[in-house]
């Protein structure tokens, strides 16, 4: 009777770490399609294409110079694109373009990056900072394929303070200011 008891006792314990094998197993299963699952999920919400981003900065534009302001401004092309985006209104500018630029591409106080007195003329030896990092290289940072086009304005006696050394991919159009894109006088 006792051998049968042995006997018996070894196989239910033989039974049972089978039965607990491949309850673990189904669990390993299902451990690892959740594990492959999360990184499918990962990648598609990578694949998950990012909206656009178009930010317009118009030197000497008055607040009520916009259609959304006032009824007697015609803009059918910047009306459409406020309709279908996100108009910003508190960025307040300063009176000159330097500062007003480097508080926009930076979010710093232009004041902070001593670009508050005067606008960057030709030929002068300084710029907004190395050190700081644009908007540009913050969206580079999210995946973002970055491009000015238009007045930078923000130094240029070095190519370290030009736009495609401060995060932006191309540049179409001039460094400085008072200058057309007609005549390339400045």
């Amino acid at each position: 009777i006792q051998s049968n008891l042995r006997r018996s006792s070894v196989f239910d314990f033989e039974t049972q770490l089978q039965d607990i094998m491949r309850q673990k197993s189904g669990f390993l299963f299902v451990l690892v399609l959740v594990i492959v699952g999360l990184g499918a999920l990962e990648e598609v919400e990578r694949k998950v294409k990012q909206p656009n981003i178009v930010l317009m900065v118009a030197d000497d534009l008055g607040w009520a110079d916009m259609p959304w302001h006032d009824s007697l401004a015609i803009a059918p092309t910047l009306t459409g694109l406020a309709d279908s985006g996100i108009i910003l209104e508190r960025h307040y500018v300063q009176p000159i373009c330097s500062p007003t630029r480097s508080a926009l591409m930076t979010g710093k106080y232009p004041s902070r990056l001593g670009l508050n007195h005067m606008t960057i003329n030709a030929g002068e030896p300084y710029g907004l900072g190395v050190d700081e990092k644009t908007i540009a290289n913050h969206l580079k940072d999210l995946g973002y394929a970055t491009h000015l086009s238009g007045k930078w304005h923000l130094g240029y006696c070095s190519w370290g303070l030009t736009p495609t050394q401060r995060g932006f991919d191309t540049s179409f159009g001039y460094y400085n200011g008072h200058e057309t894109y007609f005549s390339k006088i400045t």
